[in-house]
């Protein structure tokens, strides 16, 4: 699109947001084991609802989701975490809700039961649709070592099992996050009255609002006016649900979820905000900017809304990993401004446990620091070294190269603590 300058421009560019799609609605709710199915009369009746509604305004729902609250607060104990797992998916896929999430396994506090870490390889194994996470740190509480050890070498493990290493895609961990995120695998539920919120499928908002401006001030209206307008429209559907259905409306995650597809990639967004390439110095600033715009905008927040940068779902992102443009640690970087983490990264397929452990330690690091909500989807591809290309036959994924890790870890501190208070935050203070 051509430069139009000032109310032209952005009207038009209204216009063309409304083509984005939503993610996923996801469902919070709190089930029992052995599930009470007169419970999914109501949620098929919503998932219905909720995507006839959405789309009659314009927005097309990719996806209706379900989450429960932390797995081990229903389950006797992590031996029935499978069978749990495969219940409610049949469950769910009986009535019309097409993914699961069995939550997470909060390890917050230093007594955390961390069998039901172990026990989510099999979960992924014996399910196709269902999802689950590990949460490994919180403000105020500190960073579980010994859960962190656990999930990586559950990560290992789903990396050695699965086809493809694919499993992982249904595996996160997760640092300083709440209950009510939309988007998977972060997704869990809190509390005893069930609530809905929205990720958005949206990275073409940004791609259309900055290839259609000259400057950064016009390139912060136009996104914001998009995300706003969208908003508008999500949340007057919204209220008719939870008028109707008695459910809570929790927000919108307005993380600019990418497809890959170049006009759906939030790293085609930054190259026209003026990056000459994603990765490359001002990458950075990019990121920054852009989710700055998202917390301005003016709509019910919950979950991440951030920039979210998955390196196997989007087109861009792929093709610049191939390019040699970043690196493991770039992603990091970028996750300090950016609030969602390292997302569908592929890794060596002899990644060490020991190495991926000191990975997700540096994340959940930095979530708590920086009072951020991170999370870390970590893919090791058996077979496959640094520097080859995934070979995925997945329409969600744009395959990608493999990055490269240091091949070492921090075994040291894994094998001599199990728990360690974190109180520190941003910005430190230094001296007397």
């Amino acid at each position: 699109m051509r430069h139009l300058g000032g109310l032209c421009q952005l009207s038009l560019c209204v216009i063309i947001f409304f083509e984005m799609n939503i993610r996923s609605v996801t469902l919070g709710t709190s089930l029992s084991d052995p599930l009470d199915h007169s419970d999914f009369g109501r949620i098929e009746a919503f998932q219905e609802a909720a995507r006839a509604r959405f789309e009659a305004a314009g927005l097309p729902v990719q996806t209706v989701r379900l989450a429960t609250q932390p797995f081990p607060e229903i389950l006797r104990d992590a031996r029935a975490a499978a069978p749990f797992a495969q219940a409610l998916e049949a469950t769910c896929q009986a009535h019309g809700v097409d993914y699961c999430s069995i939550g997470t396994v909060d390890a917050t506090r230093p007594d955390a039961d961390l069998s039901y870490v172990d026990a989510i390889p099999d979960v992924i194994r014996q399910t196709e649709m269902a999802f689950a996470s590990v949460l490994v740190a919180a403000p105020g509480s500190g960073i579980n070592l010994a859960a962190i050890d656990r999930a990586a070498q559950a990560i290992a493990d789903i990396a050695r099992t699965t086809p493809e290493g694919f499993g992982n895609l249904r595996l996160a961990v997760l640092a300083n996050c709440d209950a009510g995120t939309p988007f998977f695998p972060a997704a869990f539920h809190r509390g005893p009255q069930a609530a809905f919120s929205i990720a958005t499928d949206a990275a073409d908002l940004a791609v259309t609002a900055f290839e259609g401006v000259a400057t950064l001030a016009e390139a912060r209206v136009a996104l914001r006016e998009a995300v706003e307008q969208a908003a508008v429209t999500m949340t007057r559907v919204a209220a008719t649900l939870e008028n109707t259905f008695g459910i809570r409306f929790g927000g919108i995650d307005f993380s600019p979820a990418p497809f890959p597809e170049t006009a759906r990639s939030i790293g085609r967004a930054i190259e026209a905000l003026g990056v000459d390439a994603f990765g490359s110095s001002g990458t950075l600033f990019a990121v920054a900017f852009i989710t700055q715009v998202l917390r301005e905008a003016r709509f019910p927040h919950c979950g991440f809304s951030g920039v979210m940068l998955p390196v196997l779902e989007d087109t861009t992102l792929a093709q610049r990993s191939r390019d040699r443009l970043f690196t493991l640690d770039s992603l990091l970087l970028y996750s300090a401004v950016c609030g969602t983490g390292l997302d569908t990264i592929p890794l060596p397929g002899d990644t060490s446990a020991d190495e991926l452990a000191a990975i997700l330690l540096d994340v959940a690091t930095l979530a708590v620091v920086a009072d951020k909500p991170l999370t870390a989807r970590l893919m090791p591809i058996p077979g496959k070294a640094a520097g080859d290309v995934t070979a995925f036959d997945f329409p969600y994924f744009a395959n990608a190269q493999i990055l490269d890790v240091r091949g070492r870890g921090g075994r040291r501190i894994f094998s001599q603590n199990t728990f360690v208070d974190f109180p520190f935050k941003l910005p430190y203070t230094f001296g007397n």
